[in-house]
């Protein structure tokens, strides 16, 4: 009896990990599903030149290092420099490739790739690919950027 109940245990405590870890791995896939479509939308509203992601998407307390910046800028220089390119730029179509996204409780890391064509200010249509890595931080139930770099492997113009 004491053998069956020893493998009886054995077999629980198997089932209960293995159930754990598919409940871990659906919840990991849902938070790396949810990461994803945040970074799409950062993505969208730029190629429409709208600003208000800023405010929406980036935490109070964000730095991100642009390839193209001498610094890390803060959550108001990037709302700045944003406006500045939309005065020299107008984007016409992207498209990302995501490589990896690794979810640690409410923090995740993205690594991706795009593809970006747009008008210069001189009127011609350039094209433009480079990498980002993100890191978002979930934020009561959403997800936010903290940080990111990246940009651009080669400025096109």
């Amino acid at each position: 009896m004491k053998k069956y109940g020893i493998f009886a245990q054995a077999t629980l405590g198997l089932l209960i990990l293995l159930i754990g870890s598919a409940v871990w791995s659906q919840e990991t896939g849902d938070d790396q599903v949810a990461v994803w479509a945040v970074i799409e939308k950062q993505w969208a509203a730029e190629g429409q030149n709208d600003s208000e992601w800023i405010e929406e998407l980036l935490t109070a307390d964000f730095v991100g290092w642009p390839y193209d910046s001498p610094a890390p800028r803060s959550r108001a220089s990037t709302r700045m420099w944003n406006e500045v390119a939309h005065q020299q730029w107008k984007n016409q179509a992207h498209e990302l490739y995501p490589l990896s996204i690794v979810v640690r409780g409410d923090t995740a890391i993205a690594h991706y790739l795009y593809s970006n064509a747009g008008e210069n200010a001189d009127g011609k249509i350039v094209t433009r690919s480079g990498r980002f890595t993100d890191v978002l931080v979930r934020v009561d139930r959403d997800w936010k950027f903290l940080s990111w770099h990246g940009g651009d492997d080669d400025n096109g113009d």
